[in-house]
């Protein structure tokens, strides 16, 4: 009987090493979580910003060459409103940031909701004109007889060729309907 006890107390003493091992184990990764989980977040914060720079480079500005940007406005069909830019053209260094405006009035005595779509002449011209903000990214709800003034912000790419020397920037307002329910 006293050979079972010694090798049942043996057998416990080597549980409980075992057991006193994964629980120093486990305060270990607990004490090492919170620096690993940094480095993890770093990583991640790191990817992220590099996608965000590659979506939108960085860009030198080329002070030697000036594009002109010419800018128009249109509605389309039976959309009531009035919408022009704020100003008609201007000379933009490549790779400069350019802030510009338009502005929409509703002359309706109804809410409408409209979507203005880009387009540029020359068409080749679309490949080196980057928006960075642009009310056309989304449709805008304009209440009645409301006017609003909204922003443009874009670059034109360095690497335009220099056969491009001008480009118009157009947008067309389209009335966008809400579909209605089945």
């Amino acid at each position: 009987m006293m050979v079972k006890t010694m090798s049942i107390v043996a057998s416990n003493r080597r549980f409980l090493a075992k057991l006193s091992l994964v629980a120093l184990g486990m305060f270990g990764f607990g004490y090492l979580l919170a620096p690993l989980y940094d480095r993890l977040c770093g990583a991640e914060r790191a990817t992220q910003t590099a996608a965000k720079d590659a979506a939108h480079p960085v860009t030198r500005v080329d002070p030697t060459r000036t594009v002109a940007v010419q800018y128009d406005a249109n509605v389309h069909g039976s959309l009531h409103w009035s919408f022009r830019p704020l100003q008609k053209t201007s000379q933009v260094h490549p790779g400069e940031l350019v802030h510009i405006r338009y502005e929409m009035t509703n002359e309706s005595n109804e809410p409408v909701i409209g979507q203005a779509v880009p387009s540029y002449a020359p068409p080749a011209a679309a490949a080196y004109f980057h928006k960075i903000e642009c009310f056309c990214f989304k449709s805008q709800l304009l209440r009645p007889h409301e006017t609003r003034s909204v922003p443009v912000v874009f670059l034109i790419d360095p690497a335009i060729p220099g056969d491009l020397p001008t480009i118009t920037l157009s947008y067309t307002f389209f009335e966008v309907r809400p579909r209605k329910s089945a």
